[in-house]
Order: structure tokens, then C-alpha cells, then sequence
């Protein structure tokens, strides 16, 4: 339900505001609409909208904000396209969502040395639109038209990461604004460095909380002359999962492998209008070379066999991939569609791929007592997957039994070595868990929050509690 008329007035210091009206002129919005909308992502989480927006469209602007907003002790939430799934984006404790959207240019490509230079507000889409007559592509694809600077922050994956990795792997350094308006650049365009800390991995998957991301160089890759894709439906869900590990434990270099349990199948077909047997079924792609697909599938398909997987679809125009695809990718707006009215919760948790087929199994019999929609979602090539649970927005017991559900989820994957986020981060939503999944470590990081951001002004209320 919409929160605009509810909002309270902006509670900002008019000195503040004096400055960052004279910085940014009409690109500073106190509207209510405009606030809403920017203390909001996509998921179930209440909006908690920011007292101010500033749309900034350099890295100079991001200083002065940031500079401004320490000055006043006012908080600053870095905000990209609010596609993220953990509350990221919610203003916790009011100040300025700083919208890097307007910071989006493709700044050098360098072929030869297989990265790019970008600004943050660039989107993966538009990114690999850019990158089209180069050879090249970014593979990171976590569904969502995301930004690469919230990709960043989330430490994204998605389905191509059992082959190429997450953001962890691709991303070579960046330019951060820290909270007291320095500008700093990570590291180098080297492909490996044993110069000093690991500053890029300490700010990829921070979510905000330790800086604003400004500019970020990337790892690109060749795109492959030769790529399949194909569905296959299987008797059972550990059949389909049991499949996947012998498939990564033989070293097939697979590009990705997703599960949809046969509840999300239903929902994916129904959405998309497809005919997939009502079964749990995996999506398969494979690059390489002509000879070397064909190698791959040959030896998919026979472990396929084994487990009884049967009567592949096989996609290899560029049309029935991208059809194949978007139907995987819309597979949460799918499930949401069958409850219409309903919003959605997803888990993502992630464990050691030789307890993914019980994780899942297990999983899956839990969730038979449920009276909510239910379904499984699974990037099961690296022992991720998503349980989503649609709940009635008017029925606050239905919120509690999801919640219920996603706790079990989660204490089920710690207890498997796992954690209780594979891809989404934690946001808001998952504070409660790293206690148990960090322990000590815990401490750590909020010793490192307190050594760059003292004052707590970076995103506050995510990831760490101080």
C-alpha cells in the first residue's frame, strides 16, 4: 500500500539544505512520491523513505554531498536502480538517499586487456548493449536489470556464476567516496596484486555501509562462438539435484544450471505461456565450441540418463534462448502472479554442493505443511537456491509464517556449513542471522564499520548493528 500521504515532512537541517540546493539545484527532491520510491526495493520489506533525494551525476557531487552530510552527522544511502531484495535501500534513520542512476556512462573499453571502466549507474543490459560489436561480454546476470554499482554493493551472481564467477571474481577495482569525502581507488588494472589489503573485496559486498561507489573496472570475457541451452525434467527433486553434482564434481565446465521445483514450473509455464511437463526441471547452457558443446552435452546427457532425466528441449537460436531465459528470469513475478495481490519473500541461501540434494529434499518436505503458495528456485551449479513464499500483504499471520519458514531454511543451511545468503546480502533483512553464521567475526566487522564510517552515516542499519 502507498505510503506517500503518511510521509512527515523532511527533518533536515535547513543549513543542509541550503547546501545541497545550492549544489544540485532541482535535482534535490523532498517530494513525497520521489521519497517513497527511494526508501524501497523490490521485496516485502516496509518502505522507510529518506527525508531528501539527490540525484548526483559526478563523482565531484558525490564528495560534496557525502562532505555536507558528515558535517551534519546525516545519514547517506547510496541508491542505484532498487531492484535489491533485503531492504538495502530503506532509510532506517531518515537523511539523504544520494540516486547515482544519473552516473551512467560506459567511461573506456579496453579490448585488448578484456575490461571496462564505468560509472555505477551503468546497468548490466546496458552494459552488455555497449559491449555488442566488441567480442565481449559481462557475465554477472542476477535477473534484474540491476546496476552495476548496486551489483557491487550486493555482491551479486546470478546464473551464470557456477562458470564465471560472482562480482567477487569480476570486478578489478573501484573508486570509492568514503564517509568523510575522500576519494579512493582500491587498486589497479593488474589481473592479480599482493600489494597490501584487499581494499576491492572489502568494498564489494559492503551494501553502502562503508563508502559510495563512483567508478568500477571490470573483468569482461570472450563471447563464447558457440552456445546451447536445453530443459529437462526429472522424477524427483533429488534426482534433478544429484544430477547437478555429478555434473560439477566430473569438472564439466558447464555454463549454467538452474532447478525449478515442478510448483515454480506450473507457475512459469502458466506465466510465460510454455509447456513444460509439470515436473522439477533443470535449465541447462553450455559455451564453447562448436566440437566442445557437443562434447558437453554428450556427457550431460548421459548423466542426465542415470538419474532419469528425460526428453530434452534443446534451444540454440539466439530467440529460443532468450525466450528459455526470460522465462527462468521471470520465475518470481510468475509465482507472484499466481496469488495475485500477494508480495513475495525469497531465502537464498547457499551450501557445500555435496548437501545440496538433502538441503533441497529436506526443504522441500518441510514446506508440504504449509498453507502459503510455495516454490523453489535454484542456482544449484554453485549450492544456491531460493525458497519464495508468497504472502497476503492484509494478513499479518501469513508474514509470520513466512518468516517461520525462512528461519528454518536458514538454520538448516548453517547447520549444513552453509550461509544464510548466497547472492541477495543482508540488508535488513538478515542482520538477525550472522550472529550465528559469524560469531566472533562478527566483531571484526563491526570494528572495521566503526574504523572507516565512526560516526555511522553510511547506510546505517545494514549488515552490522552498531
Amino acid at each position: 500500500m502507498s505510503t506517500v500521504a503518511a510521509l512527515p515532512e523532511c527533518a533536515l537541517p535547513e543549513s543542509l539544505m541550503a547546501a545541497l540546493r545550492a549544489l544540485l539545484g532541482d535535482r534535490l527532491s523532498t517530494a513525497a512520491a520521489v521519497r517513497e520510491q527511494h526508501g524501497r526495493d523490490e521485496s516485502y520489506h516496509e518502505p522507510m523513505p529518506p527525508d531528501a533525494v539527490a540525484f548526483a551525476r559526478s563523482t565531484e557531487e558525490v564528495v560534496a554531498v557525502v562532505k555536507a552530510c558528515a558535517a551534519h552527522k546525516v545519514p547517506v544511502i547510496p541508491f542505484g536502480t532498487g531492484t535489491s531484495l533485503e531492504g538495502h535501500v530503506c532509510a532506517v534513520r531518515g537523511g539523504v538517499c544520494l540516486d547515482v542512476a544519473g552516473m551512467n556512462a560506459v567511461l573506456e573499453v579496453r579490448p585488448e586487456d578484456m575490461d571496462v571502466s564505468l560509472q555505477p549507474g551503468v546497468t548490466r543490459k546496458q552494459l552488455n548493449e555497449y559491449l555488442r560489436d566488441t567480442g565481449l561480454f559481462f557475465p554477472i546476470d542476477p535477473g534484474a536489470d540491476a546496476s552495476i554499482g548496486g551489483m557491487v554493493a550486493t555482491r551479486a551472481s546470478g546464473t551464470n556464476a557456477v562458470r564465471y564467477g560472482t562480482m567477487r571474481e569480476n570486478v578489478l577495482s573501484l573508486t570509492v567516496v568514503t564517509p568523510d569525502g575522500r576519494v579512493v581507488r582500491t587498486g589497479r588494472r593488474a589481473r592479480k596484486s599482493s600489494a597490501g589489503y584487499d581494499l576491492t573485496r572489502l568494498f564489494v559486498g559492503s551494501e553502502g555501509t562503508l563508502g559510495v561507489v563512483v567508478e568500477v573496472t571490470l573483468r569482461l570475457h570472450g563471447i563464447p562462438e558457440k552456445i546451447a541451452s536445453a530443459v529437462c525434467p526429472f522424477p524427483d527433486v533429488r534426482a534433478a539435484v544429484d544430477t547437478v553434482i555429478t555434473i560439477i564434481q566430473t569438472g564439466i565446465p558447464i555454463a549454467r544450471v538452474e532447478l525449478l521445483n515442478a510448483a515454480q514450473i506450473d507457475a512459469v509455464n502458466r506465466y510465460s505461456k510454455l509447456d513444460n511437463r509439470v515436473a522439477p526441471t533443470l535449465f541447462f547452457e553450455f559455451h564453447g565450441t562448436p566440437n566442445h558443446v557437443a562434447e558437453q552435452i554428450e556427457m550431460v546427457q548421459a548423466i542426465v540418463g542415470e538419474f532419469g532425466g528425460s526428453d530434452f528441449q534443446w534451444a540454440e537460436t539466439q530467440e529460443d534462448r532468450d525466450r528459455l531465459w526470460n522465462a527462468r528470469h521471470m520465475a518470481f513475478y510468475a509465482a507472484i502472479a499466481m496469488r495475485p495481490g500477494h508480495k513475495g519473500i525469497s531465502s537464498d541461501v547457499c551450501v557445500p554442493i555435496s548437501r545440496l540434494a538433502d538441503c533441497i529434499v529436506e526443504t522441500e518436505e518441510d514446506l508440504k505443511s504449509s498453507t502459503l503458495f510455495t516454490s523453489i528456485v535454484g542456482h544449484v551449479g554453485d549450492g544456491n537456491f531460493h525458497v519464495l513464499v508468497l504472502i497476503d500483504p492484509e494478513d499479518p499471520a501469513s508474514l509470520e509464517e513466512a518468516k517461520a519458514i525462512n528461519d528454518r531454511v536458514v538454520a538448516r543451511a548453517l547447520a549444513m556449513d552453509g550461509t544464510c545468503t548466497g547472492e541477495h546480502g543482508v540488508g535488513t533483512g538478515k542482520i538477525t542471522y550472522l550472529e550465528e553464521e559469524h560469531g566472533e567475526a562478527l566483531d571484526l566487522m563491526r570494528r572495521i564499520k566503526r574504523a572507516l564510517d565512526p560516526d555511522d552515516i553510511m547506510n546505517p542499519g545494514k549488515i552490522v548493528r552498531l
